[in-house]
């Protein structure tokens, strides 16, 4: 402040007006003083500004997963990419944490706002029983649910959701035309609302139809889950026709499975990918797979976030429903 203020020629006070958009200054002052700051390379000081009330500059995302499974995780991948490209458009930064549970997360959030480290935080992977809503309404931290319903118990989140129930509808759809009566649906983690979605619909799709061999089964979303989960099922007494996979990592650890155990892909049993990504093409056969922009889902989230920093109102977007990606990986079921 004393170099600008010494370079423009004006007192430190008058440079604080300036940069900080404040009245008290001419036009003439303040476009001299940016100028004299631009040219000595003067960025403000996040800390201070989060001290004195006016923002961190920060947007915070807290991840509780098993750090093991997000490596392979394409869907966090291109979230966070179109996340962070939105963010980076105002000058935000991203503070990332991965923590072991939503506990943790929950007192990240309350360390976070204590500390004034976050203007707001975007959250993920909403739970059936889930405890953030509240404590965000409680600390007033501008939020994002990414994945949740929309939700008129917390008015002041924003919610950006997918359908979920009608991509498990159009799957089974056209497992069933294909003559599919034994499904299996390999899905992720336990408790999550989106995966609580996914299996009401398949069971509500299976009873419309008469289906009394589908069913459900719950993993950690990674490779090796995917693949003991698919041998277990084969190795049974009715094994499936199909198998769903709710993301691209478990459908190609499953294909790969199934190959193992002498099943034909699709000939035996056909594959669907919950998630569309290149790993769905570098197999053989290339997988079906539902398609969804996650890149664009990210940008989505990040410009309901800057809308709530901006003052606007919390409200509820949804994205386009996942589209299903028919290729080699599903066929006739044998005997339909």
């Amino acid at each position: 402040m004393k170099d600008i203020a010494r370079h423009a020629g004006v007192s430190q006070s008058a440079v604080s007006f300036a940069l900080n958009g404040r009245p008290g200054v001419s036009d003439e002052t303040r476009d001299r003083v940016r100028r004299v700051a631009e040219e000595l390379g003067w960025r403000p000081s996040t800390a201070a500004r989060a001290l004195s009330g006016e923002g961190a500059a920060t947007v915070g995302f807290v991840l509780a997963r098993p750090a093991d499974t997000l490596g392979v995780d394409s869907f966090f991948l291109q979230l966070v990419s179109g996340i962070q490209e939105v963010l980076a458009e105002r000058h935000l930064g991203l503070l990332f944490q991965v923590v072991e549970d939503v506990a943790d997360e929950c007192a990240v959030y309350r360390r976070w706002w204590a500390e004034h480290r976050v203007d707001g935080v975007l959250v993920v992977d909403p739970r059936t029983d889930d405890p953030r809503p509240d404590l965000l309404d409680e600390l007033g931290l501008p939020a994002v649910v990414i994945g949740g319903a929309p939700d008129d118990r917390h008015p002041g989140l924003s919610t950006v959701w997918a359908d979920d129930a009608g991509a498990m509808a159009s799957v089974v759809d056209g497992l069933y035309a294909l003559g599919h009566r034994r499904i299996v649906h390999i899905a992720g983690l336990p408790r999550l609302a989106h995966t609580e979605r996914r299996i009401r619909t398949l069971r509500a799709e299976a009873d419309r139809r008469g289906l009394s061999e589908v069913k459900s089964v719950t993993t950690d979303y990674s490779d090796a889950e995917g693949a003991a989960v698919t041998r277990r099922v084969l190795e049974g007494a009715a094994p499936p026709t199909a198998l769903i996979y709710d993301n691209d990592v478990m459908a190609v650890a499953g294909a790969g499975a199934a190959a193992e155990l002498g099943f034909s892909v699709p000939a035996d049993v056909s594959v669907v990918s919950w998630e569309d990504s290149a790993l769905c093409r570098m197999v053989k056969p290339w997988l079906s797979a539902l398609s969804r922009d996650s890149v664009e889902f990210g940008r989505t989230a990040a410009r309901e976030l800057t809308a709530l920093l901006d003052g606007e109102s919390a409200r509820a977007v949804r994205v386009p429903v996942p589209r299903l990606i028919e290729r080699g990986s599903t066929g006739v079921a044998r005997g339909a």
